[in-house]
């Protein structure tokens, strides 16, 4: 695979939307436009154009909005399996339509996938059944298992 390397300060332009911070000694590179890895660590991967950040991160710093589900969905998130409405146990209100959201687990608050909200934070509140967020990243995946 094709690695180039980026400066930190050009990261950092595009990293604006988060609060995550690049030093100027780490080595910071990007991977056939998709992976961006950190100290190479995969940190942000490329989704429609966008940087989300990995699960890796995610379980360190808290840069999206949470959607916690009941532990009888987590085998079935971490195989990639988009949430469905009735797993929900937590939403948080601020979240709005097509915003990136980490899924959690409601008794480890552990970091299951990185998805993307087909409904606002209310919307979903409301509803009863059906598929509320997309399954992008999940534990296992391809970018998981990059190294």
């Amino acid at each position: 695979m094709k690695r180039v390397p980026l400066r930190s300060k050009d990261l950092q332009d595009l990293l604006k939307g988060y609060s995550f911070e690049v030093a100027k000694k780490d080595l910071v590179e990007c991977v056939e436009d998709k992976i961006i890895l950190i100290n190479k660590r995969p940190c942000f991967f490329s989704y429609e154009k966008k940087l989300v950040p990995t699960l890796q991160v995610l379980q360190e710093k808290e840069l999206l909005k949470k959607i916690a589900v009941d532990m009888g969905a987590v085998k079935f998130l971490i195989g990639g399996a988009d949430v469905m409405r009735p797993g929900i146990k937590e939403i948080d209100w601020e979240i709005e339509k097509d915003d990136f959201v980490i899924v959690v687990d409601i008794n480890n608050k552990k970091a299951l996938c990185v998805g993307i909200a087909l409904f606002s934070g209310k919307d979903m509140e409301t509803q009863t059944s059906g598929k509320v967020i997309k399954n992008i990243h999940y534990i296992g995946d391809a970018i998981w298992k990059f190294i």
